[in-house]
């Protein structure tokens, strides 16, 4: 039954930007589209708020989210899985 829910939902790979909120995240989705009339690409970005259960998710990190039910006034995503983990950056002092 989990499969059939998740047949007709986006899905969308982003990188994680903010991470300060508890729970969520904020994800810049890249896109590429081709303009009709001089087939130039255009590099289309999107932000959008995505629900983080249990604060996993770091900046730098690459995710796939998938749409959901509203979860706040502007959440409409959340985490299915981590793609990649971006290094953690050593404290220098």
């Amino acid at each position: 039954m989990e499969i059939e829910r998740e047949k007709n939902r986006k899905k969308m790979v982003g990188l994680v930007i903010k991470d300060k909120m508890d729970k969520t995240v904020v994800v810049e989705v890249e896109r590429f589209l081709k303009h009709p009339t001089y087939h130039k690409y255009l590099k289309l970005k999107n932000t959008c708020k995505a629900h983080d259960e249990h604060n996993e998710a770091r900046v730098g990190d690459t995710v796939l989210i998938v749409e959901t039910r509203p979860l706040s006034k502007d959440k409409r995503w959340t985490i299915k899985e981590i793609l990649k983990k971006e290094a953690p950056v050593p404290a220098t002092e």
